[in-house]
């Protein structure tokens, strides 16, 4: 059995957790389209409307998986709600 390697730039590239790199290309694009589904003046009962940002992110960006359509939407509304609590 062989050692890691143990070269800074082996570490570099090992340690390099980010996913989703697509996601975070096009986040403040999706966030600027998506902030109509968030806005409080926008809510159904109280309810945002995330499920519409949903269909706009798949037709918007057809390449993404669900996997990557589930992780924009949910950081955006996130970005979405703390941006609302430091008005």
């Amino acid at each position: 059995m062989s050692m890691p390697s143990s070269s800074p730039a082996a570490q570099d590239a090992s340690s390099e957790q980010r996913r989703y790199h697509r996601v975070r290309e096009i986040f403040d694009e999706a966030y600027t389209l998506f902030a109509p589904f968030f806005a409080r003046e926008s809510r159904w009962a109280n309810s945002t409307l995330d499920h519409l940002a949903y269909r706009v992110a798949r037709e918007r960006y057809p390449e993404l998986s669900a996997a990557e359509v589930h992780v924009l939407v949910v950081a955006c509304a996130r970005a979405h709600a703390a941006a609302d609590r430091n008005k």
